[in-house]
């Protein structure tokens, strides 16, 4: 039987069709890794309950799931911004370490004898967001710079500055910055610093609703703002933009600064949510999970927000479930992976019909 791809003659654009295709991505995602339950004689059943009912079922775990998503969005909403107005980027990861780092050198400044020990503990974590997003943005905006101005390549610059980015950490947290102790991290931030709680039981935090505030900012700048709208004609053909009169290279810098900006303070945000301090391996990939939620997301607010959620999920009740079964982490990850992958795949089914044997269609 020959199996190949025809394209439609009008796309699915269809709100349950989506819907539709993502369920039966996650579904052949959950099959196909059950499948290599089976040699350690695990349940996939039990298996997947934990994977749920932890991410999605349980109080706590669904905080955890929306503690994880935060950051994803964030990194996902800048995505949209700099991929939409042609701006490459692929350095979210340095631009949240960057961030972290800024959050945490304001906070240091809090400490007993700093600059900032006298200052309401209100200022201080406002000043630290404030100046973790700022340092994202400039750690963007240079690659931006560079692109606009020189005709750098964005991908290539973006990510060796991604390992700049890495290494400036290391060595604070391994050199100046470093507490006494065996791990190579900074002083703990006061518990008067950290961002309040919001669901009780959890540890879910305001860094979630600033998340969220961050998204609604940008579905109305890029979707209800003359800038939002140069932005995409840039991304879309910047010659006739050009020719339209748009500005392309200012559209781009400022997508530059403003992706940065929000992955920058979603590394203040984990610092000041999550960790609580700086340390070596901060970011764990987060910022190129948050790509990722945006492709799934097919690059709208709302379509990365609830990836981002879903992610988070995948990655919290994949921990569960790898307790609960004993499972190697490596059969975990491929899971998720394998969940992920079909999800991006379901794209192409928007586009394309399977013929089967030249005859059938599906």
């Amino acid at each position: 039987m020959r199996v190949s791809l025809e394209k439609r003659d009008t796309p699915l654009i269809s709100g349950w069709s989506v819907v539709a295709m993502s369920v039966l991505a996650v579904l052949i995602g959950m099959v196909l890794g059950g499948v290599l339950f089976l040699p350690f004689e695990a349940s996939p059943w039990e298996g997947y309950q934990s994977l749920i009912g932890n991410a999605f079922f349980s109080k706590r775990g669904f905080g955890y799931t929306l503690v994880t998503a935060t950051p994803l969005m964030m990194v996902g909403f800048g995505t949209i911004v700099a991929w939409r107005c042609g701006f490459i980027f692929l350095g979210f990861e340095g631009c949240l370490l960057i961030g972290a780092m800024g959050g945490t050198m304001v906070g240091l400044g809090a400490l007993e004898g700093g600059i900032l020990s006298t200052s309401a503990p209100a200022l201080v974590v406002t000043l630290a967001l404030i100046w973790g997003a700022t340092l994202g943005a400039l750690w963007a905006g240079l690659v931006g710079e560079l692109k606009t101005r020189f005709g750098g390549n964005e991908v290539l610059i973006a990510l060796m500055m991604n390992f700049l980015a890495i290494y400036l950490v290391q060595y604070l947290v391994a050199g100046p910055w470093r507490v006494v102790g065996d791990m190579p991290q900074t002083e703990r931030l006061p518990k008067d610093l950290w961002l309040p709680y919001i669901l009780s039981g959890t540890r879910l935090h305001a860094g979630f609703l600033i998340a969220l505030a961050s998204g609604v900012a940008i579905w109305v700048v890029m979707a209800k703002s003359r800038v939002g709208f140069e932005m995409i004609a840039s991304g879309l053909n910047p010659r006739s933009a050009r020719y339209g009169g748009i500005l392309v290279g200012i559209r781009q810098r400022q997508a530059a600064l403003i992706a940065g900006g929000l992955a920058g303070l979603a590394g203040a945000i984990t610092i000041y949510g999550v960790h609580h301090r700086l340390l070596d391996g901060l970011s764990d990939g987060t910022g190129f999970v948050g790509i990722v939620t945006a492709l799934l997301g097919r690059m709208t607010v709302p379509g990365t927000a609830i990836a981002s959620v879903l992610y988070g999920g995948l990655s919290v009740g994949g921990d569960a479930m790898q307790r609960q079964t004993g499972l190697p982490s490596s059969i975990v990850l491929i899971v998720q992976a394998s969940i992920v992958l079909l999800l991006l795949a379901t794209e192409v089914l928007r586009t394309h019909r399977i013929v089967l044997s030249g005859r059938r269609k599906v």
